[in-house]
């Protein structure tokens, strides 16, 4: 058989190979989606499981090692941590977040790298959770998982490590509760300077601001104030948070569906595509009483870049958290861009603090391709020095500053001695 022949004849079978490729996996997408969904597989322990928010722990799998998202393996240490860690989602989405395909799964990453790793569950609120508020989330229902966590583990001492509002919640609490024994804490894309003017989540917060003075002159003539507004009129349904969280990336959102149709032959793409739209397409209902309580109080006055933070009857002091701060920004994130995230650092008393900009937007930083050489395995090495039987003092570095950080201290300065004075 000359060359040529030859080369004929390979690129028949190969093409042959992918059209058999393309059938397959088509009739699996249009009649068997279910099989091509990969996330939540991890095998978890249920530690508690409440009316609404449950515990889940993962233990050490079986296997000596675990597969990369760039195709090679990691083996599994045995050993683990003194220090147990506890992961904190956001509301709206599912906790496939931190568990979303065998190779892109943050709990078996984490859990591979040593860690006791224990995820928070907020379940499924439903129309009769809509009077649910910040306080319920966040010092409530926290205070009850890390309770069970450290009853489970042995550990009084925790790590938190949140994503998006997730590291706000672990913010708050500490900044409510003052819990010496949190040891550190990873923030990931958590809103935290909203006068910045950048990113979308600045831009509401500046209409909520710009409408504060007539909603302001409307409550002192009429009995209309947003916090006496029935919760249940205030609840974001799934379908709109799947829309919001769709336009942190409006592009990707539609041209994933081109790329869909030019690799149908590739399994691994499929699968990788089905897993990642079932859980954009999946997102869960947002409690009335959470954006009551943003809207109304916290994201009108800014009040968490001033490290103090009124929530109903109760005041998280950010500026007394002791506790070791690590916080990422996503370098592409138009949700919440790095100027909006790096105050963090800014605010907190604790002498360990350090910002980092990682590649992605805002759910790239945490579920994307490069989260996992990025962002997980930055903060496992990170965490690891931290999470030992006796901590280490570590040395004080210096915080990244940006002009914007620098232009709003005289921002938020004025604003504390105002709340003050109005005291």
């Amino acid at each position: 058989m000359n060359k040529l022949a030859k080369l004929a004849l390979d690129q028949g079978l190969a093409l042959n190979h992918r059209m058999s490729g393309v059938t397959a996996n088509s009739l699996d997408w249009l009649f068997k989606r279910d099989t091509l969904i990969k996330s939540g597989r991890t095998w978890f322990e249920l530690v508690h499981d409440g009316d609404l928010m449950s515990v889940r722990y993962y233990e050490l799998p079986d296997e000596d090692e675990i597969g990369l998202v760039d195709g090679s393996t990691m083996p599994i240490r045995r050993e683990q941590h003194p220090v147990p860690l506890v992961l904190v989602p956001p509301l709206g989405v599912t906790t496939e977040t931190f568990d979303l395909m065998p190779q892109r799964s943050l709990v078996r990453y984490l859990v591979a790298r040593g860690f006791k790793v224990y995820l928070l569950d907020w379940g499924k609120p439903k129309k009769e959770h809509a009077h649910l508020g910040m306080l319920d989330y966040c010092e409530d229902m926290m205070g009850t998982a890390l309770d069970k966590v450290r009853r489970h583990s042995g550990s009084k001492e925790l790590s938190l490590m949140g994503w998006c509002m997730g590291g706000l919640f672990c913010l708050f609490y500490q900044g409510i509760v003052k819990d010496r024994s949190i040891r550190n804490i990873v923030t990931i894309a958590s809103p935290i300077d909203l006068e910045t003017g950048k990113g979308v989540i600045s831009m509401v917060a500046g209409v909520a601001q710009a409408l504060d003075g007539p909603a302001q002159l409307v409550s002192n003539y009429t009995n209309l104030r947003l916090n006496t507004l029935n919760p249940a009129r205030l609840s974001m349904p799934d379908w709109a948070t799947t829309i919001v969280f769709k336009l942190t990336d409006p592009v990707g959102s539609v041209t994933t569906y081109w790329d869909l149709v030019t690799r149908l032959w590739d399994r691994e793409f499929v699968e990788s595509h089905s897993t990642t739209s079932d859980y954009l397409n999946n997102m869960l209902r947002y409690p009335g009483g959470v954006v009551r309580d943003m809207a109304g109080e916290v994201v009108s006055e800014n009040q968490i870049a001033t490290g103090r933070v009124q929530i109903r009857d109760k005041v998280a002091e950010l500026d007394s958290i002791q506790s070791a701060l690590l916080a990422f920004a996503g370098e592409t994130d138009n949700l919440v861009p790095p100027e909006v995230a790096e105050r963090s650092v800014e605010i907190v008393a604790s002498n360990d603090k350090e910002f980092r900009v990682a590649p992605g937007g805002h759910m790239g930083v945490i579920i994307g391709s490069k989260a996992q050489s990025e962002v997980w395995s930055q903060s496992a090495d990170w965490l690891e020095e931290r999470s030992q039987a006796k901590p280490v003092r570590a040395k004080r570095k210096p915080v990244l500053k940006t002009k914007a950080a620098a232009k709003n201290k005289a921002k938020v300065r004025p604003k504390l001695k105002a709340r003050a004075a109005r005291k």
